[in-house]
């Protein structure tokens, strides 16, 4: 039987719109790859599939229903997710997905006031956390390294290897030849006083014979 067209359902459409935009906005004012509109029609989206999951579905039907919107919103979310060398980008905005996936649902079940104040909650962790990561991040930094050593895989390794035991994250790295020598420029964050332990290991390294950063 068709269904017929109610007003609560076109709110609960019309509240997914308010909610996700304001995620959304969040997004788009970081140039992300998932913004504005992106988000707003995943959370639209998982709104509908709730309600016809009520509507059309019996209780084992709405299980199945929702547990396939959150493994959709999964491969969605991967999408998003970057690999470059040793750096990984676009978690943030994949969970972000996922959560827009869990309003909806939230928004089609009829949960209003809590959906909303769980909205509050990701804009503030969006807004005002990264304030937080800076204070954390006190005291580190990112410096590049560039080492000019005779052409040796094996140096490579063990370059690699020192910036990690003194508690670096390697953020990139490329390897260029020259005359029988290779130039390894390293890109690395962490502590300061880490990099100035690295360094000092580095100059006492007799088979580089060029260091700059």
């Amino acid at each position: 039987m068709p269904m017929t067209l109610l007003l609560e359902d076109l709110l609960k459409l019309i509240v997914a719109v308010g909610i996700s935009g304001l995620v959304g906005a969040e997004r788009e004012l970081r140039d992300k790859a998932a913004g504005f509109r992106t988000i707003i029609l995943i959370c639209v989206g998982s709104t509908l599939f709730t309600i016809f999951s009520i509507k059309i579905g019996g209780d084992g039907d709405r299980v199945r229903i929702a547990a396939n919107i959150v493994s959709g919103i999964g491969f969605l979310g991967a999408g998003v997710i970057l690999r470059e060398r040793d750096r990984i980008t676009g978690l943030t905005t994949a969970s972000t997905i996922w959560l827009a996936a869990a309003l909806g649902m939230g928004i089609g079940g009829g949960y209003y006031l809590f959906t909303g104040a769980a909205a509050g909650i990701i804009l503030v962790v969006l807004l005002l956390f990264p304030k937080f990561e800076e204070r954390i991040d006190i005291g580190q930094e990112t410096r590049t390294y560039q080492i000019i050593s005779k052409m040796n895989r094996e140096k490579l390794v063990q370059l690699d290897a020192i910036f990690r035991q003194h508690g670096l994250r390697v953020k990139s790295h490329k390897q260029s030849k020259r005359d029988g020598e290779m130039i390894c420029t390293w890109e690395v964050h962490g502590p300061s006083r880490n990099h100035d332990r690295c360094m000092k290991v580095l100059f006492a390294d007799d088979d580089v014979k060029e260091l700059r950063f």
